[in-house]
């Protein structure tokens, strides 16, 4: 819960915003109760990534059906310095289970992450893309 506040403003970033599935500016009490949901979730995992003790960003696993949805951000002030890239990879190298992304048409950034991490892109739907990587006995 102490990261509240950096987790809710990265959430708010225009460009968070626009690749998100949810577009909208979320409040502090909507916030609050989506971050209490999460860290009481059992099948959700959500890291805090920091550099020299500063946060600079965030990944979530989601596990359902057999496999881990990762999601991930970074505040913008760390943009394009590979941030994102070390920890999505730094974390999927932890899960021997089938890893997948949504990456919304047009975050290249989020694609080559992704791709970075073994994920192959599968297909795209409704202007999202779906991305897999087996699991390790697949």
């Amino acid at each position: 819960m102490d990261d509240l506040e950096v987790l809710r403003e990265w959430r708010n970033d225009p460009l968070t915003r626009e690749a998100s599935h949810n577009k909208n500016e979320v409040t502090r009490e909507e916030h609050e109760q989506w971050l209490k949901a999460t860290l009481s979730n059992p099948n959700r995992q959500l890291y805090v990534a920091e550099e020299n003790g500063i946060p600079v960003g965030t990944v979530r696993a989601d596990f359902s059906d057999g496999s881990y949805e990762l999601s991930w951000t970074v505040t913008p002030k760390v943009r394009g310095r590979g941030i994102a890239k070390r920890m999505v990879a730094q974390l999927a190298s932890q899960i021997k289970d089938t890893v997948r992304a949504e990456i919304k048409v047009g975050n290249t950034a989020s694609a080559r992450i992704a791709e970075n991490c073994g994920m192959k892109f599968e297909y795209e739907k409704d202007g999202v893309m779906y991305y897999r990587r087996p699991s390790a006995g697949e």
